[in-house]
């Protein structure tokens, strides 16, 4: 078949290797990926999105689905196959009143948090705004938020979706539930979610700390935060992280570009009661510090990783965090590249993010280190990936052997078995094969199809 095929039924742009806008078109977040799709389209509706999803079936053409392009390993891209570019498809509908989002397919977490906060409420979004609302959602959904409201997936309320069949279905509690229990963490293996239906909370205050101190300090520093969070309620999260010290106004210049250590505070609450939580943290006095009010969609981006950069991250639950594994973690940091926006972080999780379900597995974890590492010359490839496995070796003697997902790139089957565990991923492989059985959809940490679970009476064919 001839991409022409496809053009006059087809809204939005179609872009192949030699049109304008084609690299622009491709270019993800990490610039080591250099993947290149035969053709990406930019589609405009949900129809867009069953026309090329048709012809690329139709033409043997493998398919990647394109939210945010914020995918480590490149899951965005498919090389020689056609891309579902949903960027065109951001809209964010608030109701207020019944605490409810609908969101498209395509929309940032950005635009996401803006308008949310017109209003007052919010829910768990990504810490990085220019992450797509799709791919983070799927996949589970970290953020600052997730201990006082979970992960963002523990608040879909429903979720529309395009089957590789062309048909567009509703997953939520009462259609198609099997469906919906599986997008709560399984990523993009079932389908192309076209809009997303979100509960809301009310967020009238919101604070943080950003604390900064050389890395000298670090072991001191990353056990009071521990023991901080080991008594704060679910509105409190945060980090731990070790990182280059930032040209910002509230770094001493003595301290950027050089290697230190952070510990980052949120609370849903005022910053006259966020003081009094982060006093132990206050009293190993900081050599830089922000700590103020401040809107939650503005923390949001405040944070952006940079784009250009080469990434690799990894990550591991932790079922304790005793000072040998403390000074592990800040051991670890001496072989970061710096200066460079790499950070090792240590995240408390807990709270609401422990007490719901779904297939990801361990979520009871809590602690999870994550380095996350960003830098510019291929040349530290290398270097960088034995830093990043290094990490993770370092603290396995806490490690619970599962994962978060969306943390990690293609590791193997294995760790994908691991994010959900056996019982979860068996049952994840019987959904696959109900709404995907020719395994369309496999770019995302890839679920095989398995046997289809039996029907109950109470399930019609």
């Amino acid at each position: 078949m001839n991409i022409d095929d496809l053009r006059g039924r087809f809204g939005g742009a179609l872009l192949n290797r030699d049109d304008d806008g084609y690299e622009d078109a491709r270019s993800i977040y990490n610039v080591a990926v250099t993947t290149t799709p035969a053709v990406i389209a930019q589609c405009e509706g949900v129809a867009d999105v069953r026309e090329a999803l048709a012809f690329a079936r139709q033409a043997g053409m493998p398919v990647a689905v394109r939210s945010g392009g914020h995918s480590v390993a490149g899951a965005c891209l498919v090389e020689g196959g056609l891309v579902l570019d949903l960027r065109k498809i951001s809209s964010v509908t608030v109701s207020p009143d019944a605490r409810m989002a609908v969101v498209g397919g395509g929309t940032t977490w950005s635009v996401f948090d803006r308008a949310t906060q017109e209003h007052g409420v919010a829910t768990t979004g990504g810490r990085v705004s220019t992450t797509g609302v799709g791919g983070l959602t799927l996949g589970g959904g970290s953020g600052w938020l997730e201990r006082k409201y979970g992960l963002a997936c523990d608040n879909l309320l429903s979720v529309e979706l395009v089957l590789a069949d062309g048909r567009l279905v509703t997953a939520s509690e009462t259609e198609n539930p099997d469906l919906f229990w599986a997008l709560h963490g399984g990523g993009g293996n079932f389908g192309v979610a076209t809009s997303f239906t979100f509960r809301l909370h009310p967020l009238p205050d919101f604070s943080f700390a950003l604390l900064l101190w050389p890395m000298v300090e670090s072991d001191a520093v990353a056990m009071c935060f521990r023991d901080l969070m080991a008594e704060a309620s679910d509105d409190v999260g945060g980090a731990v992280l070790t990182m280059t010290g930032p040209p910002e106004e509230f770094v001493p210049d003595w301290l950027v570009g050089t290697l230190c250590c952070a510990a980052l505070v949120t609370y849903t609450g005022p910053e006259a009661e966020l003081r009094d939580l982060v006093a132990p943290l206050l009293e190993l006095s900081p050599a830089g510090q922000v700590l103020t009010d401040i809107p939650y969609a503005e923390l949001q981006c405040m944070l952006d990783d940079p784009p250009g950069y080469r990434n690799y991250w990894s990550a591991e639950y932790l079922s304790a965090l005793p000072d040998e594994a403390v000074r592990r973690f800040c051991a670890s940091a001496y072989e970061m590249i710096t200066p460079s926006p790499t950070m090792n972080v240590l995240l408390p999780w807990g709270g609401a993010v422990a007490r719901a379900g779904w297939p990801m597995a361990n979520r009871d974890a809590p602690w999870v280190v994550h380095p996350f590492a960003m830098w510019e010359n291929p040349a530290d490839d290398e270097r960088v990936r034995r830093w990043v496995s290094n990490v993770r070796n370092a603290l396995r003697d806490w490690s619970t052997g599962a994962i978060y997902l969306n943390f990690i790139g293609d590791e193997g089957a294995d760790r994908v078995v691991a994010g959900f565990g056996r019982e979860n991923y068996d049952r994840l492989t019987a959904i696959k094969a109900e709404f995907d059985p020719d395994n369309v959809f496999n770019r995302w940490h890839n679920i095989l199809p398995g046997k289809p679970a039996p029907r109950t009476k109470e399930q019609p064919a």
